[in-house]
């Protein structure tokens, strides 16, 4: 995911235009946190967001 996380970054904030760029702030080694961010801004489960991202 590190890799093109700029790209899939982009795509997140077009599907869903609440994101802001602190939410989608990937620091290393904090994934499980950036799921829980985008769990809580979207009400959505973590396989949920797995699935979005694994989509883009």
């Amino acid at each position: 995911m590190k890799g093109n996380w700029n790209e899939i970054k982009g795509k997140l904030k077009q599907k869903f235009a609440l994101l802001t760029d602190n939410d989608l702030l990937l620091v290393e080694g904090k994934h499980e946190e950036l799921y829980g961010r985008l769990q809580s801004k979207l009400g959505k489960t973590k396989a949920e967001i797995l699935a979005i991202i694994s989509e883009l």
